[in-house]
């Protein structure tokens, strides 16, 4: 996963949305989704989103499938391939131009797909500031348990239940008990709220009873894309002890249609360090490629919309900025090899979610349970509403992308969901 040609900042092409700054997908970034046309019946096919359009793999002779695990499946040297020629059919004066121009279709006219077939889905909790401000308000002496820093912890959320960008769900319905209460309570959620996440996925899996080295982890990740793993925060503190979440977060996650692949984050890979005093990842979880670049910098922010705003043609706020640098205790390859330590075997497109990731700064926060201390501290928005937790017609946005002096700024795109009545 190194830097190449692919990356030249130099680099234009013949898409010229694709050439505009600030632009989320240049020619440097090339991820992958699926799509169709909106309103039609067809198959979903596998798309690059270049500039403000997506191309066609397919139809331009790149690939012979329409299936993105099959893709997603083929060895590295295969997809590196495939990134040096849609990268070169893409710049311009490529001969490829006048083809491949009857392969794009505009982003604004396509329905996107869940980017690939996800059949297990593993939720981690590497966000260290979340996991302490979580862990002072309900465990004041001892916010992080004793194997916090030690092992990487996760749960197995549910796949069926996941949706892309777009995604419109009803409020949850559970138990909860208020604390003065003799027994619990049946009803909706009263404190709904969203986890700003990254999501990996898987190219290759492992066979079962192998588990994947350290060294050899990042060649079986495939790529990144953002994840909201929303969250209904009442029921889960009635039922998370003694086994952890459940119906709290099986309602809905919700993913970009976008995978951004490991090859296009090459240059914003950085040092995965410690701080001072915390212990070392004991050595199955060490190696030197993993400390030199096993971090990964990507800068993400929450932008909430409500209905009142939404009728009154008001824009989006954004409510907290950070970076993952920051905010992740754990590598994604550390995720991939504790994952698989025990013989568990990892297959083409899980997904693995890093947890909430938060910075240590009240307004890098990845939840509204951090941002509001629990709904103690409500936030104001500018039309004078206020939040503790989201509300029935909020539409809540999370955007993630990588800049770096001397290299070309690429984006996730976003990631949107809208919470309905119960």
């Amino acid at each position: 996963m190194t830097v190449n040609h692919t990356h030249d900042p130099a680099a234009r092409s013949w898409v010229e949305s694709a050439n505009l700054q600030g632009c989320d997908f240049p020619i440097q970034n090339l991820p992958f989704g699926r799509f169709r046309t909106s309103g039609s019946r067809e198959d979903f096919r596998i798309g690059v989103a270049i500039g403000d359009q997506v191309l066609d793999l397919k139809a331009a002779g790149l690939v012979d499938t329409d299936d993105m695990n099959a893709l997603m499946a083929a060895s590295v040297q295969d997809r590196l391939a495939l990134r040096i020629a849609l990268s070169e059919g893409l710049r311009q004066g490529s001969h490829n131009q006048a083809a491949w121009a009857k392969c794009l279709q505009p982003q604004a006219v396509v329905e996107m797909a869940v980017p690939c077939r996800i059949q297990d889905y593993t939720d981690f909790y590497t966000g260290i500031h979340h996991a302490t401000t979580v862990g002072k308000l309900f465990r004041p002496d001892q916010p992080l348990m004793p194997n916090y820093k030690w092992v990487p912890i996760g749960y197995h959320g549910r796949a069926s239940s996941i949706g892309v960008s777009g995604q419109r769900f009803k409020r949850p319905q559970g138990q909860t008990k208020a604390p003065d209460a003799q027994a619990p309570s049946f009803g909706p959620s009263k404190k709904l709220d969203y986890e700003l996440e990254l999501g990996f996925l898987i190219g290759q899996g492992n066979a079962l009873g192998e588990p994947i080295a350290i060294a050899d982890a990042e060649q079986h990740l495939f790529g990144v894309t953002l994840l909201n793993d929303w969250s209904a925060r009442d029921l889960q503190a009635w039922e998370y002890q003694p086994l952890g979440p459940f119906l709290s977060k099986n309602f809905a996650t919700t993913l970009s249609p976008w995978i951004v692949t490991m090859e296009a984050l090459a240059p914003f890979r950085a040092k995965f360090e410690r701080p001072a005093g915390d212990p070392q990842p004991l050595p199955y979880l060490d190696a030197p490629a993993n400390r030199e670049s096993g971090a990964l910098n990507i800068t993400l922010e929450v932008w909430l919309q409500t209905s009142k705003m939404r009728e009154a043609a008001e824009p989006a706020v954004r409510l907290t900025h950070g970076n993952t640098q920051q905010a992740a205790y754990w590598t994604a390859a550390q995720l991939v090899t504790h994952h698989t330590i025990n013989g568990c075997n990892l297959q083409t497109g899980d997904l693995l979610g890093s947890g909430t990731l938060s910075g240590p700064e009240p307004d890098e926060a990845g939840s509204l349970l951090e941002l509001t201390l629990g709904g103690k501290h409500p936030i104001s928005l500018p039309n004078g509403e206020r939040r503790t937790f989201l509300e029935d017609g909020d539409t809540l946005t999370l955007r993630g992308y990588c800049e770096r002096q001397g290299v070309v700024r690429i984006g996730l795109g976003e990631v949107s969901g809208t919470i309905l009545g119960s």
